[in-house]
């Protein structure tokens, strides 16, 4: 499955949320500037870091972006694209496709594609918001002429999804940074983990799937690991996982173009 001299895979993927995670989820957010700087932080300030390691480490990356991150922020969506990593698919609005009819859903992915597909880059990939499906999505993808989905935690390697044109690249919330360090202002019930924890849980899993030679899918958002005190902990990361010689490092378009 994978190239000469590799066992494994590994993708460091990142998705560009910025401020939309809040108002995709409710639009009256656009109106609270203080809820949204959670999210221009991830543009004003993380995202430039992490394309700094990025380079640093001489790792491509994928970035999946809403439509409406790319309008927000055209310059960065732009960096991002300069720098030679992949830009992929995540929706219009940051809004479940769950929550959506089918004409509802074909017009986000539609509108988010001729947004994304402005920047002069393919973009063949696709993860939904909140990483849900409705019974419409995999169809619609395949008839916009996507090539992949990262949304499912049924694998640890890629494979074809049976009836359709696509290849499903898995993911899972252990290798999530929202589910370690997302706080829940709403409600103060969710305790923010400290680095060492997650650098442990990370690189168990990064030696779990290696010996099972799968493809080790981290899924960052750049508001969450772009915090001063975590980006010591992607650069301790991206040298973790490069210095395996027999772990094949890609974007997420490269590891499914390998199943």
């Amino acid at each position: 499955m994978w190239p000469e001299g590799a066992s494994a895979a590994a993708a460091f993927t990142f998705d560009f949320d910025a401020e939309e995670v809040w108002i995709g989820e409710d639009p009256a957010n656009a109106g609270r500037p203080g809820v949204l700087s959670q999210g221009t932080y991830g543009a004003k300030v993380a995202v430039p870091e992490i394309l700094a390691l990025l380079a640093r480490h001489a790792v491509r990356a994928t970035f999946f972006v809403p439509g409406r991150v790319a309008e927000r922020h055209p310059g960065r969506v732009r960096e991002i694209v300069a720098a030679g990593h992949e830009l992929a698919h995540h929706g219009y609005t940051h809004t479940s496709p769950s929550a959506l009819s089918r004409p509802e859903e074909e017009a986000e992915l539609a509108r988010g594609l001729e947004v994304l597909r402005a920047f002069g880059t393919p973009v063949t990939g696709y993860r939904s918001p909140s990483w849900d499906l409705s019974p419409h999505t995999l169809d619609l993808l395949a008839e916009h002429g996507l090539a992949y989905s990262s949304n499912l935690m049924d694998d640890v390697r890629p494979y074809r999804i049976p009836g359709r044109p696509l290849v499903e690249v898995p993911i899972s919330w252990v290798l999530d940074d929202a589910a370690h360090f997302w706080f829940d202002g709403a409600s103060w019930t969710k305790s923010i983990a400290t680095t060492d924890s997650v650098r442990s849980i990370w690189e168990a899993e990064f030696l779990g799937i290696r010996r099972m030679g799968g493809a080790c899918v981290f899924t960052m958002h750049p508001q969450i690991i772009g915090r001063p005190g975590r980006l010591g902990l992607l650069d301790w990361l991206l040298s973790f996982v490069t210095g395996h010689a027999d772990v094949w490092v890609a974007t997420a378009a490269e590891i499914a173009g390998r199943a």
